[in-house]
């Protein structure tokens, strides 16, 4: 049976960014067969120079990606996506900007062959004050922030430091448990909003670096209780963005633990994977103590043969 499709929502108020970091996203795919769905094509104008071909349901980008629409029938289109051979590697659903991303997330909870990995929400320095405020936005807008596991907090270079400050704070006192990560342009590194990179850095750690970001990979050793294990690394005070790896269990079950933001996951792996954890956070806060703690959480086990 294949692995389930990762599966990110990415959503945000219009104008927040969200063409913007896909088409960013794509460009730095590194291999990856990414699938983007979009309610129409042209809410999501792909840059000319990456499509190669295009028919009236999809669009074949460079790197073995596609974008297809799936307009009113979102079902229909995620079915489309779990047929395609090769399969895709990673799918972003970017919603549309009056969209309730969580809604979506419980569309997928229906369905097998994916696997919901997160919900990423853009929100622009310069207006998300503004927007949550609007008679008529306030209540999508505020439903979007406390949906985010990640909030990429755009167009920064257009506000002082003294708003964007004030607008970090805003956010992080709406959703208490949310990763804020500052950028402009869209430009995110791709380990941010997508768990498929993680998996492959396993053995070196994230390869991608900002000046906020660092990565690391904690060495496992002994046999732990892994949802404990995964909801530590999942506290907010941990200052972690994203990890992903493979410890043991206390019963000695290979598991895959992954985080994004607050919300975590577990579920078995098979025996010959290497147990170690890629994380991703920020500085001062990713590297400080963590190893300590996780070395610590080992339970010393004894069994009879």
């Amino acid at each position: 049976m294949s692995e389930p499709i990762p599966v990110t929502v990415i959503g945000g108020y219009l104008g927040s960014g969200k063409t913007t970091m896909v088409n960013h996203l794509l460009r730095n795919a590194n291999g990856l067969r990414l699938a983007i769905l979009v309610n129409e094509f042209g809410e999501l104008p792909i840059d000319e120079d990456l499509i190669e071909a295009q028919d009236d349901d999809i669009i074949s980008i460079a790197g073995g990606c596609v974008c297809c629409s799936f307009g009113s029938d979102l079902t229909d289109a995620l079915m489309d996506m779990a047929a395609l051979d090769p399969r895709p590697d990673h799918l972003l659903i970017e919603s549309s900007g009056v969209a309730i991303p969580s809604a979506i997330v419980g569309s997928l909870s229906l369905l097998n062959g994916f696997r919901t990995d997160g919900i990423v929400i853009l929100a622009d320095a310069e207006t998300i004050q503004a927007s949550a405020s609007h008679k008529y936005m306030s209540d999508t807008v505020l439903r979007q922030i406390s949906d985010a596991n990640i909030i990429v907090l755009n167009k920064v270079d257009l506000v002082n430091d003294k708003i964007l400050d004030g607008t970090f704070d805003w956010l992080a006192e709406l959703n208490r448990d949310v990763r804020i990560v500052k950028t402009q342009y869209g430009k995110v590194m791709p380990d941010v909003v997508l768990d498929s990179f993680l998996g492959k850095e396993t053995a070196e750690g994230p390869s991608h670096h900002t000046a906020d970001i660092a990565g690391m990979t904690l060495k496992i050793d002994g046999r732990f209780d892994v949802e404990k294990l995964a909801c530590t690394l999942a506290d907010s005070e941990n200052g972690l963005i994203r990890a992903k790896g493979f410890v043991t269990s206390i019963c000695g079950q290979k598991m895959l633990i992954q985080v994004v933001g607050n919300r975590w996951d577990t579920s078995t792996a098979s025996d010959n994977m290497k147990d170690g954890i890629v994380c991703l956070g920020f500085k001062g806060e990713v590297l400080k103590g963590l190893q300590a703690l996780v070395n610590s959480m080992a339970v010393e086990t004894a069994f009879q043969e």
